[in-house]
């Protein structure tokens, strides 16, 4: 297992190989300072973590010690990645947070294999049969508090995991969740999903710019006509509301919807994130939807 220093906040990451397939991973973990709560640290876990990890950092760090102006407690971050310096890496992400069964694509790029996706079931065994345990083993955790976040693809795969191990965590935020991929197959999970036991906190959320209207920038491009088509196709703002009204009336189910102004599908990623704090680390939650 390779490991080093992010250099942020006293964050570092290591390189774990997944016990069953022998893909590495990297897990980016920062701790709070000072003493960890009696029944341990709540944790947001979040992936694309090469992309969030920072930010999810920052803005901890410039709230938390703060809480009477921010209401945001201290937690573990915990961010699963790949050992790249890129944000992301498209392909392996592909196979990871695309749920079951998945499919095949063509290659992103010419050269390149093709694209599948599916692999979700075994992204979440290593979450929580693997990655759980290591941070376990270095900081206590308080299994009853826990937090995933996902944005796109990530947000599919945490609402998927969410119905198929609603024990798995506590809190969820779906950021711009590509709830109608592959023919919208999400739905089948939803229907008929009635949690047992302690009650489930959801966020959904989306850029203004991931309606049906373009982006003030992107009005009278080339490519415009082709976007809102892919716009209407998606559906990413409607169908995300449409689901946190349906969940919200299961019972065990706290969902609730935000719509984040002047944001795109990319642009979009800090302010979630931190809205994805406030989820998990509020500390009225009165004040905030956790």
């Amino acid at each position: 297992m390779k490991e080093g220093v992010l250099g942020l906040g006293g964050a570092r990451w290591f390189d774990l190989e997944d016990s069953a397939s022998g893909a590495v991973r990297r897990v980016f973990l920062w701790i709070p300072p000072g003493e960890a709560p009696e029944a341990g640290w709540p944790a947001l876990m979040l992936t694309d973590g090469n992309a969030v990890i920072a930010t999810a950092i920052d803005a901890m760090r410039a709230q938390a010690f703060y809480p009477s102006g921010t209401n945001l407690g201290w937690g573990v971050l915990i961010a699963i990645g790949y050992p790249t310096d890129e944000a992301y890496d498209p392909f392996r992400r592909s196979w990871d947070l695309g749920p079951p069964p998945g499919a095949t694509y063509p290659p992103f790029w010419e050269g390149t294999p093709e694209v599948k996706t599916g692999g979700g079931a075994e992204m979440a065994r290593f979450l929580l049969d693997e990655v759980r345990p290591f941070v376990a083993a270095r900081v206590p955790l308080d299994l009853a508090h826990q937090g995933l976040f996902g944005h796109s693809f990530g947000g599919l795969f945490a609402l998927w995991l969410m119905f198929t191990r609603p024990d798995a965590f506590s809190h969820w935020i779906a950021a711009s969740p590509a709830i109608t991929w592959e023919e919208s197959f999400l739905l089948t999970h939803r229907d008929g999903f009635a949690p047992k036991g302690k009650p489930l906190s959801l966020l959904l959320s989306a850029g203004e710019w991931e309606g049906a209207a373009l982006a003030p920038f992107q009005i009278g491009a080339e490519d415009a006509d082709k976007r809102l088509a892919e716009k209407e196709r998606i559906r990413t703002i409607a169908a995300a509301e449409e689901m946190a009204g349906h969940l919200d009336k299961i019972q065990g189910i706290s969902a609730h919807y935000e719509t984040y102004a002047g944001e795109t599908h990319m642009s979009v990623l800090p302010v979630a994130v931190n809205r994805a704090l406030h989820h998990v680390f509020a500390l009225k939650k009165n004040a905030s939807v956790g």
